[in-house]
């Protein structure tokens, strides 16, 4: 059901979209790598981790470090509190399904992630052709598995915005649809529902999480890695024991 646009929707649109075109503590990468395996959290400022420094990825980290998992987080960016033991990912502020498309392939080269983590499309909403939207994913989601042919690939369809709903849910109303010609085409693609994880009452401002949103989005992850054997190895002995394996996945692995 599409939500009624208030007036004052507008403002907040325009508020937050300019928030999300300045980064706020992202730099280069600096490398942390722990032996693991490596994982790409991809997408715009909801993967940076806007309003919350680190975003998802700091409730993700702690999962992996409690089931003993070695992950590698890689990216060209760097973000987040001290206690995120990795601070590397690949989310661009304010940009687009194209934007992430014109570099996507450069930055799988240099990183070559076993896993990458895809939230993209929020940014789209705004601009001139949120219709062509699901396309322009289509087109990015065939670079990355060209150029990234055994990464396990998860896609999630966006999080809720506190306007323009019907167009969010059109936009992920897609997503399922392109997710499984690349699955039946034996691509290693993976379906992520994200939007119906988080309400409003899970935005900061109307557009990225706040840390009770994010910690969700952690949760999420965490279940769809878990249902995709090998995305991020195997827990180390000494923690196997305790990794919710039979926690059951909230995604859906096509």
């Amino acid at each position: 059901m599409a939500r009624t646009r208030h007036p004052l929707a507008a403002l907040v649109a325009l508020f937050a979209f300019l928030a999300v075109l300045v980064p706020l503590g992202a730099g280069p990468a600096r490398a942390e790598s722990n032996g693991g395996v490596k994982v790409m959290p991809l997408g715009d400022s909801i993967t940076d981790g806007f309003n919350v420094p680190g975003g998802y990825r700091v409730g993700l980290w702690q999962k992996f470090t409690a089931a003993g998992y070695r992950v590698d987080l890689v990216g060209s960016l760097f973000n987040g509190p001290a206690g995120l033991g990795d601070h590397d990912h690949e989310g661009h502020s304010g940009w687009t399904i194209q934007q992430i498309d014109a570099n996507v392939v450069n930055w799988l080269r240099t990183q070559n992630p076993h896993t990458i983590l895809l939230h993209i499309g929020t940014n789209d909403i705004y601009g001139s052709d949120p219709a062509g939207a699901p396309a322009r994913l289509s087109s990015l989601i065939d670079h990355i598995t060209a150029q990234a042919p055994n990464a396990e690939l998860f896609v999630a369809t966006i999080t809720p915005l506190g306007f323009l709903d019907s167009t969010v849910r059109a936009y992920n109303a897609a997503i399922p649809g392109i997710v499984r010609s690349k699955a039946d085409a034996g691509k290693r693609v993976h379906l992520v529902d994200m939007y119906n994880a988080l309400t409003t009452a899970a935005l900061a401002d109307g557009v990225h999480p706040n840390a009770g949103g994010y910690d969700k989005m952690a949760n999420v992850w965490w279940r769809a890695l878990l249902s995709v054997p090998g995305s991020i190895g195997e827990p180390s002995s000494a923690t196997a024991g305790s990794a919710p394996h039979g926690a059951g996945p909230a995604a859906r692995a096509a």
